[in-house]
């Protein structure tokens, strides 16, 4: 499983034009779900992006995670971080779990 973890003041999501979901101030995390991946590993990953103190403190030191700022977290199905590129110029999704499964 690989997240890719943003700071946002707000994000939206739009399907086919149309608003799907969004935040205010918090995290958007994209997520790469891979074959071997399971819910003990996602329990794992979503515990630690709640409690990554990456937002600032009253003297601007990183020291509030997402509860403490009453953040909002927004997680997004990205199969492309799971992508192979070691070799040649395309990439390869063999590892990436299929859509209806990653979902």
């Amino acid at each position: 499983m690989i997240a890719l973890i943003q700071r946002v003041n707000w994000a939206q999501v739009h399907i086919e034009g149309s608003l799907h979901a969004d935040i205010g101030q918090g995290l958007l995390a994209l997520i790469g779900i891979e074959k071997d991946d399971d819910d003990r590993l996602a329990q794992k990953l979503l515990d630690k992006i709640l409690a990554y103190r990456i937002f600032g403190d009253n003297d601007g030191k990183m020291n509030l995670d997402l509860k403490d700022i009453g953040g909002d977290l927004m997680l997004v199905s990205q199969f492309t971080l799971a992508a192979e590129t070691e070799k040649g110029l395309r990439p390869g999704f063999s590892t990436a779990k299929p859509p209806a499964e990653a979902e």
